[in-house]
């Protein structure tokens, strides 16, 4: 009887160990698994901030190339209005030059 009973204490102190074993062990898993989570939400965010910073690197770029072609054609309509009024300009002079001189 002595020797079932102790049996039973081993087998129970065994079964103890397992169960310890088998906890220390789902610790393990449930820490590696939230570390990478944590690494793939991490990862994710990078990602995430790199995709951002090529759009708006992309949008500056595209705002810049528009803002250029708004001033190089502003340029191009005042250049037009000063060659305009240049002209003008020439021919008020002219006027004014023939009626002091009364040729006009």
């Amino acid at each position: 009887m002595r020797d079932v009973i102790q049996k039973m204490l081993e087998a129970e102190a065994e079964a103890k160990r397992m169960l310890a074993e088998a906890e220390a062990e789902a610790e393990r898993i449930r820490a590696d698994a939230r570390r990478q989570a944590q690494q793939a939400t991490e990862q994710a965010r990078a990602e995430a901030r790199a995709e951002a910073d090529r759009i708006l690197e992309t949008a500056r770029q595209e705002a810049e190339r528009e803002r250029d072609d708004r001033v190089r054609r502003a340029a191009a309509a005042i250049q037009a209005e000063v060659n305009m009024d240049e002209v003008v300009r020439r021919q008020a002079v002219e006027a004014v030059v023939r009626a002091v001189c009364g040729q006009g």
